[in-house]
C-alpha cells in the first residue's frame, strides 16, 4: 500500500502545472504583443529543445516501438504544433483572462475526444455540461469589447477554443503513451517536434522578424521555453501517467482562476459583469461533465 503522501504527488504535480499554465497566458500576451507569434513559438521551443539536449544521455537509450511512431507524431502535431499555432494568434486578439477561461473547457473536449476516437459512451450529464459550457464561451466572446490590446476578442476566443480541441487529442494520446514511456521523454519529443515545425516558419513571408529588443518579451519567451515548456508539461505528463485522463484533465479548472488573478495583477485586465456570469456558466458546464 502506498503512503498517503506518495499518493498525493501526482495531484501536487498537476496542481503546480495548472498554476504555471495559468501564468503562461500572461507571459504569452506580453511576448506576442511585441513579437510575431511564430517568433515566440519558435523561440520557446528551440530554447526548450536546447535544455533537453543537455540531458540527452538520459533519453538516448529509450527505444520507440514501431507501432508508437504514428501516435507520437499525431500527438506532437496536435500539441505543440497546431495548439501553439492557434494559441499564439489567439493571444494577439483576445485577453489573457478570457483565453484562460476558455481553457477550462478542456475536460469536455477530452471527453468528446474519447467519444469519437476511443468509442467511450457519454452520459446525458456530459452532453448537457458540454452545451452549457459552450454557451458560456459564446456568451463570453460576444460580450467582449475590443480594446487596443485585444482588438478582436471573438476571433481570439474562437482560435483558443479550437486550440482546446487540438489539445484534447494530445491528452488522450499522451495518456496511452505514458504506459510505455517516461513523462520526460514525451515532453522532450513534443519539444523537438515543435522546434522542427516552427523554426522553418520563421523564414516564411508572413512571419515578421524582430526589429527591436523588447526585454519583457524576451524574458517572457524564455519563461515559456523553460519553466512552462519543460516544467509545466513535464509535471503534467507525470501526473497524467499516474492518474486517469478524466481526473487529470479536471485539474484544468485551476487554469482560468490563475489566469484571471494574474491577468488582473500583471496586465490590469478585468471582465465585465456579464462576462463574469458567462465565465460562471463555463465552469458550471465543466462541473456537470466531470461530476
Amino acid at each position: 500500500m502506498r503512503r498517503p503522501d506518495a499518493a498525493m504527488i501526482p495531484s501536487i504535480a498537476l496542481c503546480t502545472a495548472m498554476i504555471l499554465w495559468g501564468s503562461s497566458y500572461i507571459a504569452m500576451k506580453v511576448a506576442v504583443t511585441a513579437y510575431h507569434p511564430m517568433v515566440v513559438m519558435a523561440g520557446r521551443l528551440f530554447l526548450g529543445s536546447c535544455t533537453f539536449a543537455l540531458g540527452w544521455r538520459y533519453l538516448r537509450n529509450i527505444r520507440i516501438r514501431r507501432q508508437d511512431w504514428k501516435p507520437l507524431l499525431l500527438m506532437a502535431l496536435c500539441e505543440p504544433c497546431i495548439y501553439f499555432l492557434l494559441e499564439g494568434y489567439a493571444m494577439r486578439y483576445t485577453t489573457a483572462s478570457q483565453a484562460g477561461m476558455i481553457v477550462s473547457s478542456l475536460p469536455i473536449f477530452v471527453a468528446l475526444g474519447a467519444f469519437f476516437f476511443l468509442g467511450e459512451r457519454l452520459s446525458a450529464r456530459v452532453w448537457t455540461g458540454f452545451f452549457i459550457a459552450m454557451g458560456g464561451v459564446i456568451w463570453l466572446s460576444l460580450g467582449s469589447v475590443a480594446t487596443e490590446t485585444a482588438p478582436n476578442p471573438l476571433l481570439g476566443n474562437t482560435l483558443e477554443a479550437l486550440a482546446m480541441a487540438s489539445a484534447s487529442v494530445y491528452v488522450i494520446i499522451a495518456k496511452r503513451l505514458s504506459a510505455h514511456y517516461p513523462p520526460v521523454f514525451i515532453t522532450a519529443a513534443q519539444c523537438f517536434a515543435g522546434t522542427i515545425f516552427f523554426v522553418p516558419l520563421l523564414f516564411m513571408p508572413f512571419t515578421e522578424l524582430p526589429t527591436h529588443v523588447d526585454i519583457p518579451a524576451i524574458i517572457s519567451t524564455a519563461y515559456l521555453g523553460t519553466v512552462i515548456t519543460i516544467g509545466a508539461y513535464g509535471l503534467y505528463n507525470y501526473g497524467v501517467s499516474k492518474l486517469p485522463a478524466g481526473q487529470a484533465s479536471a485539474w484544468g479548472n485551476l487554469i482560468p482562476v490563475a489566469a484571471l488573478i494574474m491577468g488582473h495583477v500583471f496586465l490590469n485586465e478585468s471582465l465585465t459583469t456579464p462576462q463574469y456570469a458567462a465565465s460562471g456558466l463555463v465552469l458550471v458546464g465543466v462541473y456537470l461533465s466531470q461530476k
